[in-house]
């Protein structure tokens, strides 16, 4: 009988966390952001074989994250009203397209083209795969949120040291080894999409029921997106400044050698991680709206005090910005998913795109300002960055914004 099947199906659409459909997703995510995060790992390659400018390099990032930003609200949205869950593994191999292309790119508009099929990845995984950890999540939201996300930070982290220990050593066309983690990636989502057509479009039917009752005024949603896309921007924005030009700064202000500073954004992108895991949980135990109250706020004193570091002194300082902004993300995701209940897809596409947009656009800008400045003006502007979170303010109250949806 229907009612004697575990908490995994869909007679029981609300009842219990599906830890194992969540581990699959997460470890997907590391392996998508690992492949992607071999991007920007290997710009000081790029830059010195195909003597790009770092105007040039902004605007690869911009190829990726607009590309991403662009289609990741469509995918989203299409997906509300028609889900496909086969979309899942069939992404992955834009991102197999991608490293292909730039493990054989000798061409600038070659490393355009890698650049966008990875974005083009991304599109198609990240508002999927964050729709499949709510349908897993029971009533866990947040903590279901950030074991997804933490491992695409994960993936992010290990994007530079496999580019230290790989790439550098290698070359340029060590990418195409990487590529064939894409079918790896493949075969476990395929696993995940025949839970997600069997199971968790039963319990996202079930979740949509009860939102009916639960979602906030229009204009107070609305209000709520807008403030929590301004607070998207500061803190990718910044992040931008370090995932894009942080080697750079560490070369130029301390004379550290390639390899050397591979290490360094090895260890802010691990504490970027280690953020994510706590946000989530911290939000579903004492409220979205403080977890995000401190994460951008409390970076403000670490990223002013960042320009005026030793060597010694910015490797920490760059750990605890990254362990403190990162805790923003799976708040601001379920919180905005909370905002407007039953469009879980198209929420997440939007501020996952809207966050590498801002990405994009940021790197683009920066990079364009240290052309005609120098990195450390870039530090110096970006300083000021998180003061943006002083909108968590306006949000609307948690407890109406918190409930579950």
């Amino acid at each position: 009988m229907a009612a004697t099947r575990p908490a995994t199906g869909s007679a029981e659409p609300m009842n219990g966390i599906v830890f194992g459909v969540i581990v699959a997703i997460s470890f997907c995510h590391l392996l998508n952001d690992m492949m992607q995060s071999l991007l920007p790992a290997i710009y000081p390659a790029l830059k010195s074989d195909l003597h790009l400018s770092f105007g040039q390099i902004g605007l690869v990032t911009l190829a990726y994250q607009i590309t991403a930003s662009i289609l990741q609200p469509l995918v989203g949205l299409y997906a509300d009203k028609r889900p496909t869950p086969l979309a899942l593994p069939g992404g992955t191999l834009f991102s197999l397209a991608g490293l292909t292309v730039l493990s054989a790119a000798h061409v600038y508009w070659l490393v355009l083209v890698g650049a966008s099929l990875l974005g083009m990845g991304s599109s198609v995984f990240h508002p999927e795969s964050s729709r499949v950890a709510r349908m897993a999540a029971g009533q866990r939201h947040g903590l279901a949120q950030s074991l997804f996300q933490v491992g695409g930070n994960a993936g992010q982290a290990l994007g530079p040291l496999a580019a230290a220990l790989v790439v550098v050593r290698w070359g340029q066309s060590s990418l195409a080894f990487f590529a064939l983690l894409a079918l790896l990636s493949g075969a476990v989502l395929w696993n995940v999409a025949a839970w997600y057509r069997n199971h968790g479009l039963g319990r996202l039917a079930a979740s949509r029921k009860i939102a009916e009752g639960v979602s906030l005024p229009q204009g107070q949603a609305a209000r709520g997106i807008a403030i929590l896309l301004a607070l998207i921007f500061s803190k990718y924005v910044y992040l931008a400044s370090l995932t894009s030009y942080y080697t750079f700064y560490l070369i130029q202000r301390f004379g550290l050698s390639v390899q050397n500073v591979q290490f360094h954004l090895f260890a802010f992108l691990a504490a970027v991680a280690a953020g994510t895991i706590l946000g989530g949980p911290l939000g579903d135990r004492f409220g979205r709206k403080y977890v995000i109250w401190f994460s951008i706020l409390g970076a403000l004193p670490f990223t002013l005090l960042l320009p005026h570091a030793s060597l010694f002194w910015t490797g920490p300082i760059t750990v605890a910005i990254g362990l403190i902004l990162a805790s923003a993300f799976p708040a601001i995701v379920v919180f905005a998913q909370e905002l407007v209940p039953g469009k879980v897809g198209m929420i997440s596409g939007l501020f996952f795109g809207f966050s590498f947009g801002m990405g994009g656009i940021g790197a683009a800008a920066l990079g364009w300002l240290a052309d005609r400045t120098d990195i450390d003006t870039v530090y110096q502007v970006c300083a000021f960055l998180p003061a943006i979170g002083l909108l968590t303010a306006l949000l609307p109250d948690p407890g109406k914004a918190g409930r579950p949806a």
